[in-house]
């Protein structure tokens, strides 16, 4: 998973599908207590998702908001985000097509 520190505020993580996807996110929560910043999850290789992995990304989402941080998911598959939809998760988390465009909400909206 690599990890990439864009600015002093943001942070992208590209994740890889389960059993991975566990693994990265716990690595990167352990990596990232001392650092608060903006964080962008890039879904893009992730095929499927199950409870677990949504309790830590709920988690993860928790500690962002609680430094007052945001965290935005991009380039997820249709199966992925369709599981965000049913379970209504869709309107807990923020979402972005791309890493890009991600980033480009950051910088606007810290302007």
């Amino acid at each position: 998973m690599p990890i990439e520190n864009w600015s002093d505020e943001v942070t992208i993580v590209h994740l890889s599908d389960d059993p991975q996807f566990s693994e990265e996110l716990d690595t990167f929560a352990m990596q990232n207590k001392s650092r608060s910043a903006n964080v962008v999850l890039d879904m893009k290789a992730v095929q499927h998702i199950n409870s677990s992995n949504i309790s830590q990304l709920l988690k993860l989402r928790k500690r962002s908001v609680a430094d007052e941080k945001r965290m935005i998911l991009c380039q997820m598959n249709n199966q992925v985000w369709g599981v965000f939809l049913v379970t209504g998760l869709d309107k807990v988390f923020e979402f972005a097509d791309n890493v890009m465009l991600a980033l480009a909400t950051l910088q606007i909206e810290e302007s």
